[in-house]
């Protein structure tokens, strides 16, 4: 009897267990399946900036008043230029009756002597040369008859018009000239110097009692049927002794002197 209740009992438990394990499985067949949860949108959060309370200003302590600057060196007033004086020269004095005297018989290079004196006269007439666009210089062509009156002149250039028209004053007005020294026309050309510096230069007498140097003759030109010449140096002979009498002492400077008034006067390397 005990054995039959126990057996009875044991059935209706795996029996219950089984109902609630079939009903736990349906119920969940049965059951619809939630649909699964929505993401959370992406949301960007911008950083504000805090907000932060002023501070009390700190106590300053008080600075002394800084200097005044001095002037500007711009406004104060520049000294007072002098006035430049420009350069001036006085005429140099005319030729005397000596000087002419002596010139007009000077024979030896075309009447050098007399050439000199006639520039020398005309520029004494001319007056005080000063520095600015007046300065200058002119060269006239003349041609002077036997008797010392002029028969023509002609300008070839002129650096000033000042210059060329007190230069053509002076000739108009030249006082008589003593006859030339050969007895025949004097043709030559003379640069005026019309310069706060310079007068001119006076030329040198050394070594003009020597004749006149003979012209070029290329001596190793031929012509192919003459004899060829035989080229020989030109022979000057020393100067004979006081020639001429008042000559410049021959030295470097006085060499370099000259040499510079033939630059000047032919215009050489222009």
């Amino acid at each position: 009897m005990g054995t039959i209740f126990q057996s009875r009992r044991s059935f209706v438990i795996a029996l219950a267990l089984s109902l609630a394990l079939h009903v736990s499985l349906l119920f969940s067949w049965w059951s619809k399946p939630n649909p699964p949860a929505p993401e959370e949108a992406l949301q960007v959060r911008l950083m504000v900036e805090p907000k932060v309370k002023p501070r009390p200003p700190k106590s300053r302590k008080a600075t002394p008043p800084k200097p005044a600057r001095p002037q500007a060196v711009s406004e104060i007033p520049p000294p007072p230029q002098k006035e430049k004086v420009p350069a001036s020269m006085p005429a140099p004095p005319a030729p005397t009756a000596e000087v002419w005297q002596m010139a007009s018989t000077y024979t030896p290079r075309n009447s050098k002597r007399y050439r000199y004196a006639w520039g020398q006269q005309v520029r004494s007439m001319m007056g005080t040369a000063v520095e600015g666009p007046g300065q200058g210089m002119v060269r006239f062509r003349i041609e002077i008859a036997p008797d010392g009156k002029i028969a023509k002149v002609e300008e070839l250039w002129s650096t000033s018009e000042v210059a060329s028209k007190l230069a053509w004053m002076a000739i108009q007005n030249l006082p008589p000239l003593p006859p030339t020294p050969s007895g025949k026309p004097l043709i030559f050309e003379q640069t005026i110097s019309f310069l706060p510096y310079e007068t001119g230069w006076t030329p040198s007498y050394k070594l003009d009692c020597l004749p006149e140097p003979l012209s070029f003759n290329n001596p190793y030109a031929w012509d192919g049927s003459s004899p060829p010449n035989v080229a020989t140096r030109e022979h000057r002979p020393p100067p004979p002794e006081g020639c001429p009498p008042d000559s410049t002492e021959e030295t470097i400077e006085e060499e370099e002197r000259s040499f510079k008034r033939q630059m000047e006067q032919w215009r050489w390397g222009r």
